[in-house]
C-alpha cells in the first residue's frame, strides 16, 4: 500500500506535525503516541488524566490550540448499544467541532473490520461514529482494523477463575503497534475516506487463541466455547470478522506476540 507522496505531505513529515490524539493512554494510543513522537511529530494527548474530557467537551478547546491532525482511538468498555452510540456520537461531535475551530486538517479515526455485518452493540456505536466523519466538514480517513492479538487478553480477563467463557469467532488478529505505526502513516498523508482494511497475517479462532494463552501463562481454567445467538453470532463464527478484498497485512503472527510479551506456549 502507498501513502500520500506529494511535495506537501513531503515538507510536512520534515518538519513534524502538531497531532492530537483522542484516548491517547489507551492500547493503542500510547502507541500511536510513541510512534508519531518517532516519526518527528508532536503528539498531543486527550485524555481525562490530561485535562480532557471528550465526551463533555471540557478542556477539549485549549487542547487542541495548534493542532494540524487528529488521531481517533478512544473507546468505551460496553456491549450495550445505547451506550455506545451514545458516546460514539458525543466524543466524534466534539472532536469535529474543536478540529473545525483549530483549523485541522486530517481527521483520522480507527475502526473495525466487519461492524457493518456484525451487529453487536459496540459495533452499533462505532458505526455511529463513522457516519460522524463523515457528516463533518474537515477531510477525513477511517481505518478499519481486525482485532488485536490482546484481544485473546482481553477476553479471558473478562471473566473471573476458573472458568474462561469465550466465543467461537474467526478473526486475523493484528499487532496493536502495527495498527498504530500504520495510522501515523496516514496522518501527513492525504484523506482517503474509508482507507483499505488493514489485518494481520493469519485467520485465527479465538478459542484456541485464549487456549494457547492460557497454556503460556501456565494456567489452568475451564475453557468453554460459546456460539453467541443469532445472525451475529453466525457472522462471528463464519467471515463477517474477515477483511474484504485488498489491504495491508501486518507481519506478527499471534505466537511472535505471544512470545515478544514474555510468554511461551508449553
Amino acid at each position: 500500500m502507498t501513502y500520500g507522496d506529494d511535495g506537501d505531505t513531503g515538507a510536512r513529515e520534515r518538519s513534524g506535525m502538531r497531532v492530537a490524539v483522542a484516548g491517547g493512554t489507551g492500547l493503542v494510543g500510547r502507541y500511536v503516541v510513541e510512534e508519531l513522537a518517532a516519526a518527528g511529530h508532536k503528539p498531543v494527548v486527550l485524555a481525562r488524566s490530561r485535562g480532557v474530557d471528550l465526551v463533555t467537551s471540557a478542556g477539549l478547546d485549549a487542547a487542541m490550540e495548534g493542532v494540524e491532525a487528529v488521531v481517533d482511538v478512544s473507546n468505551v468498555t460496553t456491549t450495550n448499544s445505547r451506550k455506545a452510540i451514545a458516546f460514539f456520537d458525543s466524543v466524534g461531535r466534539n472532536l469535529l467541532d474543536a478540529g473545525e475551530r483549530a483549523g485541522v486538517g486530517h481527521h483520522v479515526v480507527l475502526s473495525i473490520v466487519g461492524i457493518d455485518r456484525v451487529g453487536l452493540g459496540y459495533y452499533q456505536g462505532k458505526l455511529r461514529q463513522e457516519d460522524v466523519v463523515r457528516s463533518g466538514r474537515t477531510p477525513w480517513t477511517v481505518l478499519r482494523v481486525t482485532q488485536f492479538h490482546e484481544f485473546a487478553e482481553q477476553t479471558l480477563d473478562r471473566v473471573p477463575k476458573p472458568l474462561a467463557v469465550v466465543p467461537r469467532m474467526r478473526t486475523q488478529p493484528v499487532a496493536a503497534r502495527e495498527v498504530a505505526q500504520h495510522l501515523v502513516r496516514l496522518v501527513p498523508a492525504p484523506a482517503q475516506g474509508m482507507a483499505p482494511e488493514l489485518a494481520g497475517p493469519r485467520v485465527e479462532q479465538v478459542v484456541d487463541m485464549v487456549g494457547r494463552l492460557l497454556r503460556a501463562r501456565h494456567q489452568h481454567r475451564l475453557l468453554l466455547p460459546v456460539k453467541m445467538p443469532g445472525a451475529a453470532g453466525a457472522a462471528m463464527a463464519g467471515d463477517g470478522l474477515l477483511p474484504v478484498g485488498r489491504g495491508a497485512r501486518g507481519s506478527q503472527t499471534f505466537e511472535a506476540w505471544l512470545a515478544r510479551h514474555g510468554v511461551q506456549e508449553g
